[in-house]
């Protein structure tokens, strides 16, 4: 049987190390793909953080490894929170369960159980080793991308936009910037570099030019910078994104599947209207970022270019997982609705 922390006498530490383990999943987070972003923190008996490690890119050692590699002889006793159930298959690297076995932890704390069939069982391989295993469940933001392409055999898609308060992403004359503040700004290249890759229509390329890239305030290029996909047939002339190269496909359903075997698990829509719209339309649309800005337009460029759903019963659901201030405008992120019917 699971064992819920509330169950637990001993908690000193252990929420600590749940926030640590999320935190480090967190910093790796578009740098690990197809693998996912996550998080180990190691605590001793006392309460005491001992190490934390998280997932190195694809084909190095995952997290729960570097974590007893930091401990060392420390892990033994220890406790171990690791946001995903430890693996237990082999790959490209040997199983975490057994890891942790060997290196004496005695109690393991996952906040997902992990959906992938064959690296699954790692909570009961922990057990059957006379190691003590309690499942909290947690919604671990950084993981859920990866999770839904798990479940999708296909990147997750992210829509992104700007917009005033009335539903505008440029005035009716065509100008957008900026409809939102710097502090938005920044947050979206932050944002960028937790991306596998940002994929955009051939109108928004031809139109803008956009970098499509992580910047520092400074122009500077950020450490991880995410993979430029083009989705469209017509020719991108000489020059258009050529500084950091793009890859270009006439279909979402074609770059996604090229993203997909390339290892990409999680993509950011950055398009225009009508490639928004595409996305929509082909139900390709699992959550989304909306930066709304505190203005009012009357009229202008909408987030779509034509109309998504005839009725209001038709209308594309999201449930919204959190809502915050960003500067003087508000970020609402949201997820696909799973009850919806359509």
């Amino acid at each position: 049987m699971n064992q819920d922390l509330t169950d637990l006498t001993d908690l000193t530490g252990l929420t600590a190390a749940i926030s640590a383990a999320i935190r480090v999943g967190e910093v790796v987070r578009g740098t690990t793909s197809p693998n996912p972003p996550v998080g180990c923190a190691i605590v001793g008996a006392t309460g005491e953080l001992i190490a934390t490690g998280s997932t190195a890119p694809a084909g190095g050692p995952h997290a729960e490894i570097n974590a007893l590699t930091s401990a060392g002889a420390r892990a033994h006793g220890a406790t171990a929170v690791v946001t995903l159930e430890p693996c237990n298959h082999t790959g490209r690297t040997g199983p975490c369960s057994r890891a942790l076995v060997e290196a004496g932890i005695a109690r393991v704390v996952y906040l997902t159980a992990d959906p992938f069939a064959p690296a699954a069982g790692g909570a009961e391989h922990l057990r059957a080793n006379g190691i003590e295993v309690v499942f909290q469940p947690m919604r671990v933001a950084a993981l859920q991308p990866w999770l839904r392409s798990v479940r999708l055999g296909r990147p997750s898609v992210t829509l992104k936009f700007a917009s005033t308060l009335d539903g505008f992403t440029a005035a009716a004359d065509g100008t957008s910037k900026w409809i939102t503040g710097s502090e938005a700004r920044e947050h979206v290249h932050q944002d960028r570099t937790k991306r596998d890759a940002i994929i955009v229509g051939t109108g928004t390329v031809i139109a803008d030019n956009p970098s499509l890239s992580g910047r520092y305030p400074d122009g500077s290029l950020r450490e991880h910078q995410p993979r430029r996909v083009v989705v469209g047939k017509r020719c991108v002339p000489e020059g258009n994104l050529t500084r950091l190269g793009f890859e270009q496909y006439p279909t979402p359903q074609e770059a996604l599947n090229a993203l997909w075997e390339a290892g990409a698990r999680d993509a950011l829509v950055e398009g225009g209207a009508k490639l928004n719209a595409s996305f929509l339309e082909l139900d390709l649309v699992d959550a989304v970022q909306a930066y709304i800005a505190p203005a009012l337009l009357g009229a202008g460029r909408g987030v779509v270019d034509r109309a998504i759903a005839d009725t209001i019963t038709e209308a594309h659901r999201f449930r919204i997982t959190d809502v915050r201030g960003v500067g003087e405008d508000v970020l609402i992120e949201m997820e696909r609705d799973v009850h919806r019917t359509r």
